[in-house]
């Protein structure tokens, strides 16, 4: 008996060889506090990974490696629905019936290195709410709560870091007379705001993030209803920025073609990109595996469908991976964009392009490799394991199926 138990103990010490914050990517881990800055403890059964493991929880923060460069130069993560996040509270005290998008608060997006929020505007009562909802009204139980508060998380992390950068691209339901204009002065963002004159429309470089820095105005808000650039000075989205398809038909592989209200991808006039990477009907358990080698397999299709790096991959539950995920997958493109490294991190300040440190090529699951060499080459997603799961959403009662149909017909993605 003795002998047995020093076996299984021996096997136990081999299997915790790292805890207390010393555990690093992919490495086995326990709990939370077995892995190291940046990191946290999860299991992606969609990939077949059966036994938890250290995987990425925050971005680089891309400026501190390389900065004064114009802000289109950048790429940035996005958070798709921002604001529809599992678990918040209901504020009207009805029963939440819509899709969710995130698990963690805004704030928490925020600190972990999102810099671009997707959140839905619509008139309810008698203010402006966050809903996700459908055919352009907010509902009791498509509602989330009223924008003031989650402006108001943007406004606190703005002034506790005063060199970063926040993009909201708002889809935007507000008919109410100056609606927008006053949610955003009351919750203290006015004095953030990069305003629409200085936003270039013929295809030429914005202001350095530098400058957007030293003027403060690091605040840039897009909105989805055209009149309002000229009635509240918020820029409509589609006059500066290409898109492609959202849900479905943006993670169709081989496939990066621009919704219908975006000019095409590779238009010179609109040099923002925003690349949408996420399914109509959100599956939390599936999206590890959708933040993996898919993920920079699509990279390279919208690279070349649209002739440059996206400035905004906007995603589900970004946290979510099998390993590096969505965080690596804005550094490879960072790298490539910025200084013509595999990796932002392999960047050197005044450097020559391509002239790179020595540093881990990042991965995306389990292989690693090492190196620093130049490419010009397409994105090398690292091997994840071909294991097709289906996600199969059951519902309560019709009444909760027959809205969510509706929500997948008519909601704006």
């Amino acid at each position: 008996m003795v002998p047995i138990l020093l076996v299984s103990f021996a096997l136990f010490i081999t299997a915790r060889a790292c805890s207390n914050g010393g555990c690093q990517l992919l490495d086995s881990c326990y709990t939370e506090g077995d892995c190291g800055s940046g990191l946290y403890c999860s299991t992606c059964q969609a990939v077949g990974q059966n036994q938890p493991v250290c995987v990425r929880g925050q971005a680089t923060i891309v400026t501190s490696i390389v900065n004064g460069l114009p802000f289109n130069k950048y790429t940035w993560l996005t958070t798709h629905n921002a604001f529809s996040i599992i678990g918040e509270q209901s504020y009207t005290g009805t029963a939440r019936v819509t899709f969710y998008n995130q698990e963690d608060s805004v704030t928490n997006q925020l600190n972990n290195g999102v810099r671009g929020l997707m959140l839905d505007m619509y008139d309810f009562m008698g203010d402006v709410w966050l809903c996700h909802s459908l055919q352009g009204q907010c509902y009791n139980f498509t509602a989330f709560e009223p924008a003031i508060n989650t402006l108001r998380e943007v406004e606190a992390f703005l002034s506790l870091n005063p060199t970063e950068i926040v993009t909201i691209f708002i889809e935007d339901y507000v008919h109410a007379i100056k609606g927008l204009t006053k949610v955003f002065t009351d919750a203290g963002l006015s004095k953030y705001w990069f305003p629409v004159s200085k936003m270039p429309m013929n295809g030429e470089d914005w202001p350095t993030v530098t400058e957007m820095v030293a003027n403060n105005q690091r605040l840039v808000v897009f909105t989805s209803m055209p009149s309002k650039e000229a009635t509240e000075g918020i820029a409509y989205q589609w006059r500066y920025i290409t898109e492609n398809e959202p849900g479905d038909g943006g993670i169709k592989p081989g496939s990066c073609s621009n919704r219908k209200e975006s000019v095409p991808l590779n238009s010179k006039a609109a040099i923002l990109f925003l690349m949408n990477y996420f399914p109509t009907i959100p599956d939390q358990s599936g999206t590890c595996k959708d933040h993996s080698t898919s993920l920079i397999q699509m990279l390279n299709v919208c690279y070349h469908g649209a002739g440059k790096a996206p400035n905004f991959i906007a995603v589900n539950f970004y946290m979510r991976s099998d390993g590096g995920g969505v965080f690596d997958a804005v550094d490879r493109v960072n790298g490539r964009s910025l200084c013509g490294c595999n990796t932002v991190a392999a960047c050197q300040v005044g450097a020559a392009n391509g002239v790179c440190r020595n540093v881990p090529i990042p991965s995306q699951s389990s292989s690693t490799a090492s190196g620093s060499s130049t490419s010009s080459q397409p994105l090398q997603a690292s091997q994840s394991s071909q294991i097709f799961l289906f996600h199969f959403f059951s519902f309560q009662a019709l009444y909760t199926y027959v809205i969510l149909s509706s929500l997948v017909a008519h909601a704006f993605f």
